[in-house]
């Protein structure tokens, strides 16, 4: 039977976080491929990473604008299971990227006001999976990872024909009333289980896994 809420744990950097994720019980693993992140990880780097995740945990290559270029780079070094679209990907490019790496696509939509949900229903009809996040100011330089929350309001209750997952500003202390008030069945944290940008801490990890599942 299959759990009924699933967690990924985003922005994996050293041997500790990824072992970390996989006794904690996280079902997807992200490495974060965008330079300026301090999550940032090189394709070398996340593939002796991912040899440590065992078979079922799902790994996950979060990238941003990529061109054909980076992509294939990164599809000849790592060994992914999804490719997490991070940037301004219109429908069309999920398309060719699902096409070009022969991978499911989990497309981030970032979401602010009532208006943007219009977007989560376009891109929920090409890429395998959506993750809706909260959307970045305007100048902002990380895409997401920013520890902030959205009005959970806004997608309570709403379903598209595809999987879906919550993300933006999740932490241990807040994962449960998430779940409760969005219906979601599948979260997403980055910095929300980390001491410092970028340091995973096991015990937050654990704990997060843990309200999730409990939720």
């Amino acid at each position: 039977m299959d759990k009924a809420i699933r967690v990924k744990i985003c922005g994996l950097r050293d041997a500790d976080a990824v072992d970390a994720a996989v006794s904690g019980g996280a079902d997807y693993v992200g490495f974060n491929f965008f330079p300026k992140s301090p999550r940032y990880v090189t394709p070398v780097l996340a593939a002796e990473l991912a040899a440590r995740v065992p078979t079922g945990i799902a790994k996950v290559g979060l990238v941003v604008n990529p061109d054909n270029a980076a992509l294939d780079a990164l599809m000849s070094q790592t060994p992914l299971d999804f490719v997490q679209l991070h940037g301004a990907e219109t429908p069309d490019r999920v398309v060719e990227v699902k096409r070009r790496t022969g991978l499911p696509v989990i497309k981030v939509v970032g979401v602010a006001d009532e208006s943007d949900l219009a977007q989560v229903a376009a891109h929920a009809a090409v890429a395998d999976q959506i993750l809706v996040d909260t959307k970045p100011p305007k100048n902002a330089i990380l895409p997401g990872g920013n520890g902030v929350a959205f009005d959970w309001g806004l997608v309570a209750g709403l379903r598209w024909p595809v999987p879906w997952m919550l993300a933006g500003g999740l932490t241990p202390d807040n994962v449960a009333d998430a779940i409760a008030q969005t219906g979601a069945r599948q979260v997403d944290v980055a910095s929300g289980v980390e001491s410092a940008p970028g340091v995973k801490d096991a015990q937050m990890i654990a704990d997060f896994v843990k309200a999730a599942q409990q939720a």
